[in-house]
C-alpha cells in the first residue's frame, strides 16, 4: 500500500502486525466521527489491495483466540471474514504425564458455541489488512515500506523520523503507539527497558497430522520435561482427482522443552519426532502420520518497565512477552488493544490531546490489572507443573480431578480462559 504521508497524524501506529492493524481497525467505527488521522508504518511491503481468496498452507503459523477476542472482532467488523478459515474449539484436555488428574471443559456445558477457535496468522493478517482498505478506513494511512528511526518529544506533539521508499520524512504526532514487536532498536534508542526472565526452555512449534480427524478437541499436556499443546486446525483438501479427493487433518503443536535438549529434538527425522511425541503424549488424539517444518524459539518472561508515556505508548508483544503454556498472549495484547482504542476515543471525544499522560495513565491502570492477572497465572502454572516434587505433583492431579467434577469451578476457569470475566469496551 502506498500513501501520500502527511506531516502530521492525531495517532501514528509503529508495526502493522495484528496488533497494530488490530488496533487501527479498531478505531474504523468512531475514527470518521472523530476527524481522527491515522498512520500505520510497517517495514514489509504489503499488498496494494486486501484480498480474502485463500488458500491455507500445511506448515501455517495459527494463533489461538479467546471467546472474548471473537466479542472483540465481532464488534471491530471482521468476524464473517475470519470464521471462513478458523477452527472451532469445542472441547478441551487437560492432563499430567504419569499422574492421575485430568480435566475436560466443554463449550456446550459452557453455553458458548466455542471455547476458543484457531486462526492462521496469514488469514488473520489478510483479513485485517482488507478491513484498513476499506472505504470508511480512507484516513488511515498504511506506509509501506517504511522505517521509523528516531521519535522525540516536541512541545505538544512527538516528532517522528520515517525512511520510506528511499526519502526520508519528518512528521508529527499526537500519540506514538509502538506495536513492533519483542525486538526493536527504538525502543532502547528511548530507553524503556525491561524486566526479563529465562524460563531455560525452548517452544517447538509445528503442525502434525492425526490419521483421523480431531474432533475440535484441543490437549494441554504436562510432562516432567515440559508441557505440550496440540490445537486443532482447519483441515485441508487433498488431491486434483475428484475420485480421489480428501482431507489432511492437521493440529498445531506447541512443545517446550529444555534448553539442553533443543537441539537434539530439532535433529530428529520426522518418524523420531512422531515416535518422541508419542512417547511424551500418548495416542488420546489418535496416531499421528506427518509432521511439518520445525520452528524453535527461546522462552522467557517479558514486560516493559513503561508503557506508557507521554505522547507514547508500548503495546503487544513490545509491551509484554509470556510463556504460551495458557495460549494467552495474543488474547491479552487484543485486549490491550482495544482498551486503549476506547480510550483514545473519549480523549478525543473530551477534546484532550490524545499523548496527555493522565489519560494514557488511566489506560495503563486497566491493563496493568490485566496483565498482572494473565501473566500471574500463566508463570505460576508453568513453575507447578514444571515441578516434580512428589507432593506437588500429587496436589495438582487432585486439583486437575477436582476441576472436573466441580461445574462451578470448571464454569469460573472457562470464563477467565475464555476472556469472559471482562466487560468488551464500546468503540462506536
Amino acid at each position: 500500500m502506498k500513501a501520500t504521508i502527511k506531516p502530521h497524524y492525531d495517532i501514528l501506529i509503529i508495526g502493522g502486525g495484528m496488533v497494530g492493524a488490530s488496533l487501527a481497525a479498531a478505531l474504523i467505527p468512531a475514527g470518521k466521527r472523530l476527524g481522527l488521522s491515522i498512520a500505520v508504518v510497517e517495514a514489509f511491503p504489503m499488498p496494494d489491495k486486501g484480498s480474502l481468496e485463500y488458500q491455507p498452507s500445511y506448515d501455517a503459523r495459527a494463533t489461538a483466540l479467546a471467546y472474548g477476542s471473537r466479542l472483540i472482532y465481532e464488534q471491530i467488523g471482521i468476524w464473517d471474514q475470519l470464521r471462513e478459515h478458523l477452527c472451532p474449539i469445542t472441547d478441551i484436555h487437560v492432563s499430567d504425564k504419569g499422574r492421575f488428574g485430568a480435566a475436560r471443559l466443554n463449550a456446550a456445558d459452557e453455553q458458548v458455541a466455542a471455547l476458543g477457535y484457531v486462526v492462521e496468522n496469514h488469514w488473520l493478517g489478510q483479513v485485517l489488512l482488507s478491513r484498513l482498505a476499506q472505504d470508511d478506513a480512507s484516513f488511515i494511512d498504511f506506509i509501506c515500506p517504511a522505517e521509523v528511526s528516531g521519535v522525540s518529544y516536541q512541545q505538544e506533539r512527538m516528532a517522528v523520523s520515517l525512511t520510506a521508499q528511499g526519502d526520508e520524512h519528518q512528521l508529527t504526532a499526537e500519540l506514538v503507539v509502538m506495536a513492533d514487536g519483542g525486538r526493536s532498536d527504538l525502543r532502547e534508542q528511548l530507553g524503556i527497558g525491561y524486566q526479563q526472565q529465562n524460563y531455560q526452555q525452548h517452544a517447538v512449534v509445528t503442525n502434525i497430522s492425526p490419521e483421523a480427524s480431531h474432533n475440535n478437541v484441543a490437549y494441554e499436556r504436562f510432562t516432567d520435561t515440559g508441557p505440550m499443546a496440540l490445537l486443532p486446525l482447519e483441515a485441508l483438501a487433498v488431491g486434483d482427482d475428484e475420485r480421489q479427493a480428501g482431507v489432511s487433518h492437521r493440529m498445531g503443536l506447541v512443545w517446550t522443552v529444555p534448553d539442553e535438549q533443543i537441539d537434539e529434538i530439532m535433529q530428529l527425522s520426522d518418524e523420531q519426532f512422531i515416535a518422541r511425541i508419542h512417547e511424551r503424549f500418548g495416542y488420546r488424539a489418535g496416531q499421528f502420520v506427518q509432521v511439518g517444518e520445525r520452528f524453535n524459539y527461546p522462552l522467557k518472561l517479558s514486560v516493559a518497565d513503561e508503557q506508557v508515556r507521554r505522547g507514547l505508548v508500548v503495546l503487544g508483544n513490545a509491551a509484554h512477552a509470556l510463556h504460551p503454556i495458557a495460549g494467552q498472549g495474543y488474547n491479552l495484547a487484543l485486549r490491550g488493544v482495544v482498551a486503549l482504542a476506547a480510550e483514545l476515543i473519549q480523549a478525543r471525544e473530551a477534546g484532550v490531546n490524545l499523548g496527555d499522560i493522565d489519560h494514557l495513565g488511566r489506560f495503563a491502570e486497566q491493563v496493568r490489572n490485566d496483565q498482572q492477572k494473565t501473566i500471574g497465572f500463566s508463570d505460576k502454572t508453568m513453575r507447578l507443573f514444571s515441578n516434580n516434587n512428589p507432593l506437588l505433583a500429587l496436589g495438582r492431579s487432585a486439583g486437575l480431578q477436582l476441576l472436573d467434577v466441580c461445574p462451578l469451578a470448571k464454569t469460573v476457569f472457562a470464563r477467565s480462559a475464555m476472556g469472559l470475566d471482562q466487560p468488551t469496551p464500546d468503540l462506536r
